[in-house]
């Protein structure tokens, strides 16, 4: 599913963990300045990512004040929690918050990744004339929250180049939420055999074993936030590239035009 927000103020859902496309419920907090939110629920684990934004968040006796003016220049923080736990948000400025939800029966202690723990590399840099070169950001996955149902990270395709790529697949779902640098940008995500024209504030969700290349068009840099949700004992732990551009993968595969 595609769909571009327009939505000002308020909380804005994106999609529902009944959704077998999904299996998460992910939203967008709109909060104006002096504005407060209290996230719990009973049956689900969450993680609360301040996007651009400028708030305090409170959980169990712990506090922070998190200020994030540029999605592109700034590594996140993102609170993570288990069931049952109060989750206080405090709009100090206009903040725009996500939060992404699913069921898990484990308690884990609360957990604030800061900017100097996410896993952040530079990704097709001097391969495929560097038609590829993003930013991957991995705020914490099966290696480091093995107790947790979910996976989320965030990507910089930079202008004119390709993410998810070259094209992989996974049995469990995903969804992309994008932004771009200039309200005007706009990129292309492919899911399977479709292909979907891509703007600021928009999200996709992408079903198991399909592949989803994306691309971003020249000079507009284009982030996403990428959300996995585990299936049950077939956690995410790989991309799985489709047979067809597995020679993309060789040291020095030879593309047109071809150096002499």
């Amino acid at each position: 599913m595609y769909k571009k927000l327009t939505q000002d103020f308020g909380y804005i859902a994106l999609t529902e963990r009944s959704d077998p496309d999904s299996l998460m419920d992910i939203g967008i907090y709109l909060l104006k300045a002096g504005e407060s939110v209290t996230l719990q629920d009973e049956l689900c684990e969450m993680a609360v990512l301040p996007l651009e934004a400028h708030v305090e968040l409170q959980w169990e006796t712990q506090q922070i004040t998190v200020k994030r003016q540029s999605l592109f220049d700034e590594e996140p923080h993102c609170l993570h929690v288990s069931k049952d736990t109060i989750v206080i948000v405090n709009a100090i400025e206009d903040s725009q918050v996500l939060v992404q939800k699913t069921d898990n029966t484990s308690k884990f202690d609360a957990y604030l990744y800061k900017p100097e723990e996410c896993q952040s590399e530079d990704a097709g840099a001097e391969v495929w004339n560097d038609t590829a070169f993003r930013t991957i950001r991995t705020i914490f996955d099966y290696t480091n929250a093995p107790y947790s149902n979910l996976v989320i990270g965030e990507v910089i395709s930079h202008p004119g180049k390709w993410s998810s790529y070259p094209p992989h697949v996974h049995q469990q779902p995903e969804v992309y939420y994008y932004r771009f640098d200039r309200p005007q940008g706009f990129g292309c995500a492919m899911i399977g055999e479709e292909a979907y024209r891509i703007e600021d504030h928009s999200f996709i969700t992408i079903p198991g074993n399909l592949d989803h290349p994306q691309s971003t068009a020249p000079g507009y840099a284009m982030y996403f936030c990428w959300m996995i949700r585990h299936l049950d004992n077939k956690p995410w732990t790989e991309r799985i590239f489709v047979d067809e551009h597995k020679w993309l993968l060789e040291e020095q595969p030879s593309i047109w035009p071809h150096k002499k």
